[in-house]
């Protein structure tokens, strides 16, 4: 009989009240890792969902391409239940510091968040690189200082 009257209030009064009543079996809550736990650490709610939501997307591009045996991605760093959703994965990582969010302005992300850099102007690497004047060298030295003509 006992057992019959837990039954009967757990089942009915979260609906009579509107409030959550946490039973030996649901200690946990709703969500894990809680939200207050995530937004410290990230700059605001709004950041950790960006943040949370292009590590989802990195996830899922790398179990979509486990089976070409490509490995562009870097697949999950916790442990995983089978069918978890990537954004808990991803929500975890941040909760135990194994991932870190770096503001990057002006910057432009593929559809699997990853940033898109952009083309590097041949004044990076001045001279012909694969020119006639190979120096046999195998050390090469650098100076401080530049040197004065």
């Amino acid at each position: 009989m006992e057992f019959l009257k837990e039954a009967v209030l757990t089942a009915f009064l979260p609906t009579i009240f509107g409030v959550f009543v946490a039973t030996a079996h649901n200690e946990e809550g709703i969500i894990n890792p809680s939200a207050d736990a995530l937004i410290e650490k990230a700059e605001s709610k709004y950041g950790l969902v960006i943040f949370g939501a292009r590590r989802a997307r990195q996830i899922n591009a790398y179990y979509s391409q486990l089976h070409d045996n490509l490995y562009d991605f870097v697949g999950p760093l916790v442990d995983s239940e089978p069918n978890e959703k990537a954004l808990s994965v991803a929500m975890r990582e941040i909760n135990e510091g194994l991932i870190e969010a770096n503001h990057v302005t002006d910057s432009k992300f593929d559809e699997n968040g990853q940033i898109i850099h952009e083309a590097m102007s041949a004044d990076f690497f001045p001279g012909d690189v694969y020119g006639e004047e190979f120096v046999d060298a195998p050390v090469v030295e650098f100076v401080d200082a530049p040197e004065s003509e």
